[in-house]
């Protein structure tokens, strides 16, 4: 397993859409381990692979507050097929928009079809939090940023600032 390299905004790759994953195999699984391991790593709770400079629609995530509790979740192709009426606002963040924060507003409870690691179709229903992340992690996959939920005045406040980073930094 590796440590890969996440890309931060407003690199023009995170903003592409991913492609579909034709059959779940070794490279991906590999690359889902990669990806878990980035991820625990950073640390943050889920990971899309356009964040890692790979345009495939796969994502993995962890609520798990720590290594006794991790219980991985791991999706190539997720969709979401059904969302309750009901919403949950959380403060979200993004390893791909770092220090940065900001309220998006999404379905309380989602209802996601995927193929798990081993190639198999699954259904997950879930809420609250885990909902939430999944929801993030399923925007990166069609190349929207947490940010693109939030008004143009605070998006591009953070999208100047990220900038500038990147400058300083070289």
């Amino acid at each position: 397993m590796a440590i890969l390299s996440i890309l931060t905004a407003p690199d023009p790759r995170l903003k592409q859409k991913a492609a579909v994953v034709a059959q779940v195999d070794d490279g991906v699984r590999s690359l889902m381990d990669d990806m878990l391991e980035t991820m625990y790593a950073a640390p943050g709770i889920g990971l899309a692979a356009p964040q890692v400079a790979v345009s495939r629609r796969i994502i993995v995530a962890d609520i798990g507050r720590n290594e006794d509790d991790r219980q991985p979740v791991r999706m190539v192709n997720p969709e979401i097929v059904w969302v309750s009426d009901d919403d949950n606002t959380y403060e979200e963040g993004c390893l791909s928009v770092p220090e940065h924060y900001g309220q998006v507003v999404r379905p309380r409870v989602i209802q996601v079809r995927y193929m798990d690691e081993a190639g198999a179709q699954k259904e997950l229903e879930t809420d609250g939090l885990l909902a939430t992340v999944l929801q993030h992690e399923m925007d990166h996959l069609d190349g929207v940023l947490f940010i693109d939920h939030l008004s143009s005045l605070k998006r591009n406040m953070i999208l100047r600032k990220l900038l500038k980073a990147k400058k300083e930094a070289g």
